[in-house]
């Protein structure tokens, strides 16, 4: 971590904090996109297994996570539009296939 005093360069108490805080918040940030990520892989895993019942209860989840972590700033809610969208495509298409194949 950058928050030691280096020889070459002083650094002000204002700089250190500001670099503590930037760190702090890369690491909040890091752990919401990994939660988004597993929550969408989830999804997938039931579409693949063709499950309805999980797939709705993940889906429900998954979108959950995902504006959370839009309303936090962690990402632009245009990117959480999209990929609650793409997930939702997901899941129409293999419920399709499903209804169809019965």
């Amino acid at each position: 971590m950058a928050t030691k005093r280096s020889t070459i360069k002083k650094r002000s108490k204002s700089v250190l904090k500001r670099i503590r805080q930037n760190e702090k918040r890369r690491l909040r940030n890091q752990a919401w996109r990994t939660r988004i990520k597993t929550s969408i892989k989830k999804v997938e895993e039931a579409i693949a297994q063709k499950n309805q019942e999980t797939i709705q209860t993940l889906l429900k989840e998954a979108i959950k996570i995902i504006n959370k972590a839009a309303s936090k700033g962690v990402i632009h809610k245009n990117t959480a539009s999209r990929k609650i969208s793409r997930l939702m495509k997901k899941i129409n298409s293999a419920l399709v296939s499903l209804e169809s194949a019965n």
